[in-house]
């Protein structure tokens, strides 16, 4: 695998960002793993390893570049990190966060290895609402996004990602831990309507035994049969529809 690190120039300053694909020549479907709430660390660049192992341009940016450059030590995580974290999270926004993606796109535009065209994106917990922002945001581009125990897909807001359904394209997955306090009740059953109502591509799981958190190995919520389905799951997606 060939792995770098770039600077990527945005409206709000330079975003750092990690980037993976394969070695060999040609060029790849680019992806986008946005990051969870505890940011950027060796854990989600392994994710954006195992991307490009299976034929990807994955790239993998800071988020939080707006407050400096961030990085936890979550084996070492306590309730003033926990504090941290939450506030970290509460900075970024959709309309940020899909500025920052407009500017991903363009610097995937111009790298020779990244494939015009469509591209995907996967996401866990606060990046689980980008996924479907990024869908109804840039609809004639988004091919494939996967979703996973996302927050905030459905709220009050007028910025709520579910009210974008009737403006996606692509195809889309979302998968949900059985038990989950960070998801309401209503969350599934209101995505499931507006998705269906605006006849969007999609599926929904929900993993029975799980925890918000299944599919990352250093948590003690990991599933590994359900990370491993997940997987599974968003590369039939990216396979179905990107690399046609």
């Amino acid at each position: 695998m060939i792995g770098n690190t770039v600077n990527i120039a945005t409206r709000d300053g330079s975003m750092e960002a990690y980037y993976s694909h394969p070695e060999e020549t040609g060029d790849f479907p680019a992806i986008v793993l946005y990051m969870d709430a505890p940011g950027i660390r060796e854990e989600l660049r392994g994710f954006a390893r195992r991307i490009a192992a299976n034929g990807y341009f994955c790239l993998l940016p800071d988020l939080y570049y707006r407050l400096g450059r961030l990085r936890f030590r979550l084996s070492h995580r306590d309730g003033p990190m926990g504090h941290v974290i939450h506030a970290a999270k509460h900075s970024l926004s959709n309309e940020s966060v899909m500025s920052d993606t407009a500017a991903m796109l363009s610097w995937l535009a111009g790298h020779s290895r990244a494939r015009a065209g469509k591209w995907g994106c996967i996401g866990y917990c606060m990046a689980g609402a980008y996924v479907m922002t990024a869908a109804g945001t840039f609809p004639d581009s988004m091919g494939a996004g996967a979703s996973l125990y996302g927050v905030d897909l459905v709220t009050t807001a007028k910025d709520s990602p579910h009210l974008l359904a009737r403006k996606v394209r692509g195809e889309l997955y979302f998968g949900f831990a059985q038990h989950d306090h960070d998801v309401p009740d209503h969350v599934i059953p209101a995505l499931s309507k507006a998705l269906v109502r605006s006849k969007v591509r999609h599926s929904v799981e929900v993993f029975p035994d799980t925890q918000h958190g299944f599919c990352f190995p250093e948590r003690a919520t990991f599933s590994e049969t359900a990370a491993e389905r997940v997987w599974g799951r968003a590369f039939g997606l990216f396979q179905r529809r990107l690399q046609g």
